[in-house]
């Protein structure tokens, strides 16, 4: 009996030492011990919980991914209405604001709260004694949907809060999850290479996620919340809405630390213009600020309407917009074959570059936008990075505008396009379709495929409009006598090119699993599935059982890989490659355990060459540590296409700061 208390009071300890630095590096992004440790307390807690399976309980840490995929959501109903914000776009907007607040405070002084506002899903999460027992989507303000399951996957909302007061027994607080920019770069760059359809922006993406019927796919996405707000306590034990966002801090909730009390409405003015510019440099998406009245009295006495809480507003920054003519639209070609229209347009300046396209997505969007060739058309960047249509301005047409159909043969090989059922991309069915070698070239060659150096799209256009090569195998046929027959292609420049090709041919069975191009397999997937079989020749002849039996392989990607080794053309295709000498099979791990050991580093910035996981796993198999934050013990920081904060405190710090090429050198 006393071994059996003592294993449970060893849970418990577990379960609060996992809590305590989960806060510290998703709230505080301040941990104390590097993620080995944290993986091997986490490894741990699950081995007891495992043995003695009566001790899990729902807020354990090891509960966060649990259950089967819902059929649908279940509609639950707000405790208090979530209201929509009224809001303004201008200072004189801002100013009869403030007079309506003065006017029902009957000459009152106000005092504001102003909070960046976050350009994410709002939703509202229930604790019950401490345990998180409820999370809902707005919905309509009144009735929401429970995606419970889905917002236990997100490690920046705590499953147990420690309560100090008998008041906060039973409490929702609300709050907004979104995407960073990486994180929105990451799951689109995985959709793609699956061949499923973009997300428009992180919004999208972040609601997406959040409303995935599936819970394991919420968890690989990476969604991040900031709180706000306590919209109910049993019992009233606040007096300012700033008191409540401190006491959110002290609970473990993750609070923007970028709000800001304002003793009047010139300071709130000033806080505007401040955020104007300074919005460019987050890693998230801002629209605007919340302006609130602090004083949760005053807030009371205001009250609000049906739609919006009189003491509170949002300002929004208009999106840089401009006015342009769409003068065609034309239809790429994917390496799937996914057929995408693109806006050609009057090139236009806009937030500092010239613009002279915009993706129009797919059909669906042209046509319920109603958008016509020869339209005037309202354009902005999408999160100020990608440009989109908005809107056509109707009254600007002046009948000689072109209404636009998608094509129902693949404009580059005339084959038959089909758009399956429930799918909004249509495909070019022509299997020898040249525009698909391209992109299948393209992807072949890629740095995170078989890393083909010099051989870009000036090349590749060449090769497949000389006909010179009619699959990616046909690369590993090409000399030097062909190479310098290009157009400027000098010797030197055709034999560094052959040099790439050569070295290519050890990428390994992991690089060519991915870069064959196999629908839905990206660099993740290639990387599961390369753990579980040694060679092409083995993963050939899988089951669509024996691959849906590896953690994380849905059917859809087995099925999708089974009928890619089924097909003769692909297997031929593979039989060319190995006998040009490609390695089929894995490459032989060298054992250097210590050549980093006790080396801490930090990465920043999108790599091209790597997945944060793979470089991550480099470091550790050769005895690094990873860190999240940039102190004074960091060895290294790695430097990627647009770091972040850690860069520049890096180089305040002093510390040595390494590009990509310098990272592959090291561990080389």
């Amino acid at each position: 009996m006393k071994r059996i208390e003592a294993i449970k009071e060893k849970i418990e300890d577990l379960r609060d030492n996992i809590r305590y630095h989960e806060r510290r590096y998703y709230i505080e992004d301040n941990p104390e011990i590097s993620d080995y440790e944290y993986d091997r307390l986490l490894r741990e807690l699950k081995e007891l919980e495992n043995s003695y399976p009566q001790f899990i309980t729902p807020d354990s840490p090891t509960q966060r991914v649990g259950g089967e995929p819902a059929e649908k959501f279940q509609t639950v109903e707000h405790m208090i209405p979530m209201l929509s914000l009224d809001n303004a776009y201008s200072y004189d907007e801002l100013i009869d604001f403030d007079t309506r607040v003065k006017k029902g405070l009957k000459g009152e002084e106000p005092e504001y709260i102003v909070e960046l506002k976050i350009d994410g899903l709002g939703v509202a999460l229930i604790y019950e004694n401490g345990i998180l027992v409820r999370g809902a989507t707005r919905g309509d303000g009144i009735r929401g949907e429970d995606i419970t399951q889905n917002m236990r996957t997100i490690m920046s909302i705590p499953l147990k809060i420690e309560i100090n007061s008998p008041s906060l027994s039973y409490i929702e607080v609300r709050g907004e999850v979104f995407l960073t920019h990486q994180g929105f770069e990451t799951i689109n760059r995985e959709r793609e290479d699956r061949g499923e359809p973009l997300f428009a922006n992180p919004r999208n993406a972040a609601a997406g996620s959040l409303r995935h019927l599936d819970p394991s796919i919420t968890a690989s996405r990476p969604l991040d919340i900031f709180l706000y707000n306590v919209s109910y306590v049993r019992d009233p034990i606040f007096k300012t809405h700033l008191e409540s966002l401190q006491a959110l801090n002290r609970l473990g909730f993750k609070t923007n630390l970028n709000t800001l009390f304002c003793r009047d409405l010139q300071e709130v003015m000033h806080y505007v213009e401040v955020w104007r510019e300074k919005r460019d440099d987050l890693n998230y998406d801002v629209d605007g600020l919340v302006i609130k009245v602090n004083s949760l009295e005053h807030q009371k006495i205001l009250g609000s309407t049906t739609k919006h809480p009189r003491w509170a507003i949002a300002y929004k920054y208009q999106a840089e917009q401009a006015t342009t003519r769409i003068e065609d639209i034309i239809v790429q070609v994917g390496r799937t074959g996914s057929l995408t229209p693109v806006a050609i347009l009057k090139p236009v300046k806009l937030a500092g570059s010239t613009i002279k396209r915009a993706t129009l997505h797919n059909e669906d969007e042209i046509i319920r936008k109603d958008i016509w060739i020869g339209d005037t058309a309202i354009i902005e960047k999408g999160g100020d990075v990608i440009p989109k249509v908005v809107m056509v301005i109707k009254e600007k047409r002046e009948g000689d505008e072109v209404q636009f159909k998608m094509p129902d043969r693949c404009p580059v090989c005339g084959a038959s396009v089909f758009r399956p059922e429930g799918e909004v991309v249509a495909r070019c069915t022509g299997s020898a379709c040249p525009a698909q070698l391209k992109e299948r070239l393209h992807h072949f060659a890629s740095r995170t495929a078989m890393d083909i150096d010099h051989l870009g799209p000036a090349i590749i256009d060449q090769l497949v409009g000389k006909n010179l090569v009619k699959d990616v195998a046909d690369i590993y046929s090409l000399d030097l006598a062909t190479l310098t027959s290009l157009e400027r292609m000098a010797e030197k420049s055709a034999q560094n090119l052959l040099n790439a090709i050569e070295k290519s041919k050890d990428a390994g069975f992991q690089r060519l699993l991915y870069a064959i191009g196999i629908r839905y397999v990206g660099e993740r997937i290639a990387q599961i599935i390369s753990h579980g079989y040694s060679s092409m020749d083995d993963l050939m002849e899988a089951k669509r059982e024996e691959l849906e039996s590896i953690p994380e392989i849905g059917h859809r990607v087995a099925e999708s890989t089974v009928v890619f080794f089924l097909q003769e053309e692909n297997r031929r295709v593979l039989k060319k490659l190995k006998d040009a000498g490609v390695a089929m099979h894995k490459k032989r791990e060298e054992k250097r355990e210590d050549i980093l050991k006790e080396k801490q580093f930090i990465l920043t910035g999108t790599l091209e060459r790597f997945t944060r996981e793979e470089a991550k796993e480099i470091i550790e198999r050769l005895g690094g540590l990873v860190t999240s934050s940039v102190t004074k013990k960091t060895d290294y920081v790695v430097v990627g296409r647009d770091p972040g904060s850690k860069y520049d405190k890096a180089k305040e710090l002093g510390i040595t700061i390494i590009d990509e090429d310098e990272f592959i050198k090291m561990t080389e």
